[in-house]
């Protein structure tokens, strides 16, 4: 009903002077789309119970967000209510997702180009120094105290540096998305370590076991809860250290789009880099999860996303 209804009011109300037309009704082709993928799930529930329980559990909440979106439809496209400038209505922002796609797909492409390779070498940076801190009281005597005072020192603070330091614009976002996510894993990798139960490193050299061996065997997953933890917060840390940084002098990526669109006024094209960013960074944060669940079966539905 509340699908029906807002396709109804966008076909049959007349579209404020004031919003520009576009070629199609996209928020229509939109809602239909959603509703065929509804009825889909309605019929595969009819032969398998869990999509039968999925379909009612999740009928409110779609209806909710229907009427949701047909109310700034209204408030939008149908009587212009807010300034149109800031708040284009939708289906402008859905014609730009789908006019500027490949584009879009180049600036997702390079956004994730520089995402993955920066979390990448701030994750093995922040589980291997939370190791050493861990398992080694000279490096946590020496080490620990610099960490402490530099960490917390927000990544995008370390900008004006990283200009005059790194040679390309690439390099220095990269060096900024792994300090972003060195930091929180490292603190957590080493918190992990230090309150493993001393006994489980008792009875492993009660048994013959190396240092090698309990650090590796013991230790390590003994911290996995934390280290995971950890590499939670520092990929967050990460996409707002990705934005900023692409707004340095990138020529393509997320950030860089929306930077770019907001100085041409273009907020139809702003919205659309935000829904990518939104719906890249949880697809994101969902495989990071689905991979802990894979690795801590014992801990499956503790923290769930």
């Amino acid at each position: 009903m509340s699908v029906g209804l807002a396709i109804a009011m966008d076909q049959i109300l007349p579209r404020a002077a004031e919003q520009k037309v576009v070629g199609h009704p996209y928020f229509t082709y939109l809602l239909g789309v959603t509703l065929l993928g509804y009825m889909g799930m309605i019929l595969v529930g009819l032969k398998y119970v869990k999509w039968h329980a999925a379909a009612v559990y999740i009928a409110p909440f779609y209806a909710g967000v229907t009427l949701l979106l047909n109310v700034l439809n209204m408030l939008t496209a149908k009587y212009a209510l807010l300034p149109v400038l800031y708040f284009p209505a939708m289906d402008r922002v859905l014609e730009v997702l789908v006019n500027d796609a490949s584009y879009l797909a180049t600036c997702v492409i390079y956004s994730y180009r520089l995402l993955f390779i920066g979390w990448f070498f701030g994750a093995i940076a922040g589980i291997s120094t939370g190791i050493l801190l861990g398992f080694s009281k000279a490096a946590n005597y020496w080490i620990w105290p610099f960490i402490r005072t530099i960490g917390p020192i927000p990544s995008t603070a370390w900008i004006p540096l990283v200009l005059v330091a790194f040679p390309s614009v690439i390099s220095g976002s990269v060096f900024l998305i792994a300090l972003a996510v060195w930091f929180p894993t490292t603190v957590l990798t080493n918190s992990g370590i230090a309150n493993i139960n001393n006994s489980y490193f008792e009875v492993s050299a009660t048994l013959g076991a190396g240092r090698w061996y309990q650090i590796f065997k013991v230790g390590i997953p003994a911290a996995m809860p934390s280290i995971f933890q950890g590499l939670f917060n520092g990929t967050c840390a990460s996409f707002i250290t990705l934005v900023t940084a692409e707004m340095l002098g990138a020529k393509y990526g997320l950030g860089w789009y929306i930077n770019w669109q907001k100085e041409m006024m273009a907020y139809a094209n702003v919205y659309a880099g935000l829904i990518l960013i939104a719906a890249s960074f949880c697809l994101i944060i969902t495989g990071l999860f689905k991979f802990k669940n894979y690795i801590l079966v014992w801990q499956r539905g503790v923290i769930k996303w």
